[in-house]
């Protein structure tokens, strides 16, 4: 690679090859759209990669192995050595969630390292974080905001949240789905996955409870006549077990492990004939924005990320009841109709492409810029009915929340 060129470290991911989540798909295809214009490392946990796997370029990208987890309270001290590690050579950090902020202010004082941050969501809101990790995470995505030169929401929702606590405008940049396929049914796996070829309701996520899995279990429970096909963590937590151990009993529910062949997890989504996302923390869903770009109908969890992500054009559900009329009400016409719109913004906002060009633009801005912008968002003097009627009352809770 040319040494004139700008040197970027990609940070906070599992690492290449992509197999773990959101970010490492993201961190490939940032290498493959932008590589011929920068000099990109990506950072790697040597524990989620066997020595046999471990390579010291992949694609056009340079990879680092960090001795740690990257996931959990782990990812602190990971994303830290990351961070320090970087500052030997690259020209811009691109840091990929908040668990390594705490640092940032130094770097400010001490380097003229240029910043941009993703903030992941509202990450400190995950159920699955105990109160100390969630005062971490609240206090670190402050540091984030404050000390980046840039940061990006991936959810216009998660961009409103930023404007009113932190004054300042945060850039838009969702993911990516076009690298999701559509399969033809494999009919000799069928004796292994005995729905394929039938109608099913499909869902993949890790399990927790912020997912709402239990809320869409127990209204499949009441929902006999229709089959509900789950793909995800059973087995990492007691919640998880104790789920899976409730309802694996239902003829008409399947709770599937992780499926690692991303063809044949393809082809189960694929041909799924609707598609239920219960995420309710987060801002634009790498799982949700897949199952968009397939034309799958989607009856989401209606808060106002989700909302925002399918543009409002979706079906949603607040609990179980809700789940169980849209299921039972929907007219297939209308089903399908959902499907055609999804399918129609996926095209428009979420290809890699699209994306790609974003953060090459904000790279190119970064290098120039100076100060962050600071703004005064006019939707903190709206009245609590307001925003409860436009289904964005959680920034009048954020605001009263952080100003008690």
């Amino acid at each position: 690679m040319s040494s004139k060129k700008q040197k970027i470290a990609i940070i906070g991911t599992v690492g290449l090859p992509a197999k773990y989540g959101g970010f490492e798909t993201l961190a490939e295809h940032l290498v493959d759209h932008m590589s011929d214009d920068y000099d990109i490392t990506v950072y790697c946990s040597s524990k989620k990669y066997y020595k046999s796997e471990r390579q010291a370029k992949y694609k056009n990208a340079r990879l680092v192995y960090i001795p740690l987890e990257a996931n959990g309270i782990q990812s602190i001290p990971y994303d830290s050595w990351s961070i320090i590690h970087a500052l030997f050579y690259a020209d811009v950090l691109l840091i990929l969630g908040v668990a390594g902020a705490w640092i940032l202010p130094f770097i400010r004082l001490f380097t003229n390292k240029k910043i941009i941050i993703s903030i992941d969501g509202i990450e400190w809101k995950r159920d699955k974080w105990s109160r100390p990790a969630k005062w971490y995470l609240w206090w670190a995505e402050k540091m984030a905001v404050k000390y980046s030169h840039i940061d990006i929401s991936d959810n216009e929702s998660i961009q409103d949240y930023t404007a009113i606590r932190y004054g300042t405008l945060s850039r838009i940049i969702e993911y990516g789905a076009d690298h999701t396929m559509s399969v033809r049914i494999n009919t000799s796996l069928k004796s292994k996955y005995p729905f394929i070829g039938l109608p099913y309701a499909f869902k993949v996520c890790r399990i927790e409870p912020e997912n709402n899995v239990d809320m869409i279990l127990r209204a499949f429970e009441k929902l006999p006549k229709h089959r509900l096909v789950i793909v995800g963590n059973w087995n990492n937590s007691l919640y998880g077990r104790n789920l899976k151990e409730k309802y694996s009993v239902y003829d008409h529910i399947y709770l599937l492990d992780p499926i690692y062949n991303q063809a044949t997890l393809d082809m189960i989504r694929g041909n799924a004939f609707l598609y239920i996302h219960g995420h309710a923390a987060g801002g634009t869903n790498p799982s949700l924005v897949e199952a968009m770009y397939l034309g799958l109908p989607v009856f989401s969890f209606g808060v106002s990320y989700n909302r925002t992500t399918t543009e409002n054009k979706a079906k949603y559900f607040n609990n179980e009841a809700q789940l169980i009329q849209l299921i039972n009400e929907t007219e297939i016409s209308e089903v399908n109709n959902v499907g055609r719109k999804m399918k129609e913004i996926a095209n428009r906002r979420y290809t890699w492409e699209v994306i790609s060009d974003k953060y090459k633009a904000l790279v190119s801005e970064v290098l120039v810029s100076k100060t962050k912008p600071a703004i005064v968002p006019s939707v903190t003097l709206l009245p609590t009915e307001t925003l409860l009627k436009h289904h964005i009352n959680h920034l009048h809770f954020q605001k009263l929340f952080f100003e008690k």
